[in-house]
């Protein structure tokens, strides 16, 4: 093959099937950061966050790991950061790393009693604005326990499930006849104003669900991966994370629901679409038609899986290991007494969560080179200006603009490190540490839910096979998502503002929780 044809074929190969505006946007990154790094390594690192940021809000195109890893291969072959500087980072953030492996893969295993209460909640609940409550309370409590993209695959599941049954009635078939639901030129002409009504109640309820996520997944040091960064750094278990959370959980979760309320109530914002009866009816039949054919070993694994799903929520709570630990633990016993005995199939589970895995080792790579290059370092400087509660606003407000764009794991373990090393430095006191780490906690989850960008749930769903099924586009998720976003960035700033300072001092009195002493056990 000739020089040429080989240059091209190796363009072609790069980055695979993105666009060649992508393509050679990255190629221009790889040029341009040596040339800016001998010139000004401060400018040359601010420039490498940029682009990072940039392969995050383009992940349409292209999975981040790609593009960012080539990123973070380049920084370190420059000397922004170094390999053992990249290691120091994850080997202090095992925990995340453990919870993405382990968790994620451990509710695989009871994927069956999710998608079987879910099942039963849809087509047993008539009234949409209950059903629609329902799937944002059991999304923020599975969320505050498990995983929100375990939580956000089983929901796509049973939409996926429901829209191909009804798909294939309405195409004149039977329930066990093979049938193609991507296609519509076989549904009844009498049918398809049913199954666009179909779609649009799938596309409310989906996105409630992914908003559910956001609001348990603030909650408790599991709900997010940077929960537990920030967790770690400041000292916290499971227990106190939640009793601190409180003072803005509980009132994001209270106008949270309101809001869904108001938005179904009104049919705001494409929401308010109903359930058709004829749709329903499919359902129930398709319900019955499973249920009948159930046998006792498929019953006793719902009710295996239940007792297990009852004991990891006891062990996260009471705080008997670590979050990756009570995973595998969950998937030794969910395998072991579901009969799941195959390698292949127990590998399968772990699909899920190591694309993540290995961006978040990315993602550590680029926190070592904004740490060895002291990026946010004026920026922390400047929040630090600042003094009590207009101080945790600013704060507030920096990490909710930053995560809307970017990814909030990003964000949140790049924020909490520059506050913890300000109060190890002694410029802000415990106290005030503590109350900062909570307001990153609440920018990095709240506010995000603005774009799929800034919630890996709501990118998940995006990519998804049910979104174009449904006809679920990135400006529809952001249309939708847009009431959502203004109440729980409005409400999460004054609670972090007002009611965090005051539900603190009073938790500091009561004996809830207790002041930090340095040295003791905490």
């Amino acid at each position: 093959m000739k020089p040429s044809g080989m240059a091209l074929a190796l363009y072609t190969n790069f980055l695979g099937q993105s666009p060649n505006w992508y393509k050679l946007t990255i190629i221009a990154f790889m040029f341009l950061n040596p040339l800016v790094f001998i010139q000004n390594p401060y400018v040359a690192g601010w420039l490498l966050v940029i682009e990072f940021i940039f392969t995050l809000a383009m992940a349409l195109k292209c999975y981040p790991l790609l593009p960012g890893g080539l990123l973070a291969i380049q920084a370190i072959a420059m000397g922004m950061t170094s390999t053992e500087k990249v290691m120091h980072e994850v080997s202090i953030n095992i925990e995340v790393i453990l919870l993405l492996v382990f968790m994620v893969a451990g509710i695989h295993f009871v994927k069956d009693l999710l998608l079987f209460v879910f099942t039963k909640l849809l087509i047993r609940v008539r009234s949409k604005t209950m059903i629609s409550l329902a799937f944002v309370l059991m999304s923020a409590f599975l969320s505050a326990f498990l995983d929100a993209l375990t939580v956000i695959a089983v929901i796509i599941g049973v939409g996926v499930g429901f829209y191909a049954i009804y798909h294939k009635i309405s195409s004149g078939k039977t329930f066990v006849d093979p049938h193609d639901h991507t296609v519509d030129h076989e549904v009844v002409e009498l049918s398809r104003a049913d199954l666009d009504a179909f779609r649009g109640f799938l596309r409310n309820l989906l996105m409630h669900a992914g908003v559910g996520t956001a609001l348990g997944g603030v909650s408790t040091m599991v709900g997010e991966p940077q929960n537990l960064i920030i967790a770690a750094a400041v000292g916290w278990d499971f227990a106190e994370f939640a009793l601190r959370m409180s003072a803005i959980s509980i009132p994001i979760l209270i106008c949270g629901m309101l809001t869904t309320v108001v938005v179904e109530k009104f049919g705001w914002f494409d929401f308010g679409v109903r359930l058709p009866v004829a749709v329903q009816d499919v359902l129930i039949a398709y319900d019955n038609y499973q249920t009948s054919r159930m046998q006792a070993a498929d019953i006793t694994k719902l009710w295996t899986q239940g007792v297990i799903a009852v004991l990891l929520i006891l062990c996260l709570s009471l705080h008997i290991a670590s979050v990756g630990l009570i995973g595998l633990m969950v998937i030794i016993l969910a395998t072991t007494f579901c009969g799941v005995t195959d390698e292949h199939a127990i590998g399968h589970a772990f699909k899920e969560a190591l694309p993540f895995t290995a961006l978040l080792v990315v993602f550590f790579a680029v926190v070592a080179v904004i740490i060895d290059q002291h990026l946010f370092t004026p920026v922390i400087h400047w929040v630090l200006t600042f003094d009590g509660q207009l101080q945790l606003a600013v704060l507030f407000m920096a990490n909710g603009v930053l995560s809307m764009v970017s990814d909030n794991v990003f964000v949140g373990t790049v924020y909490i490190s520059e506050v913890k090393a300000a109060w190890e430095a002694g410029r802000i006191s415990r106290e005030q540490f503590e109350m900062l780490a909570i307001a990153i906690n609440a920018g990095t989850n709240l506010p995000s839910v603005a774009t799929p960008n800034g919630q890996a749930a709501f990118l998940f769903l995006l990519t998804s096979a049910l979104a174009p099924l449904i006809r679920l586009s990135y400006m529809k998720m952001v249309w939708m998502a847009l009431p959502y976003t203004i109440v729980l960035a409005v409400v999460g700033l004054l609670s972090t503002v007002f009611l965090l300072p005051e539900v603190t001092h009073y938790f500091y009195s009561v004996g809830w929780i207790h002041h930090y002493v340095p040295g003791a056990a905490h």
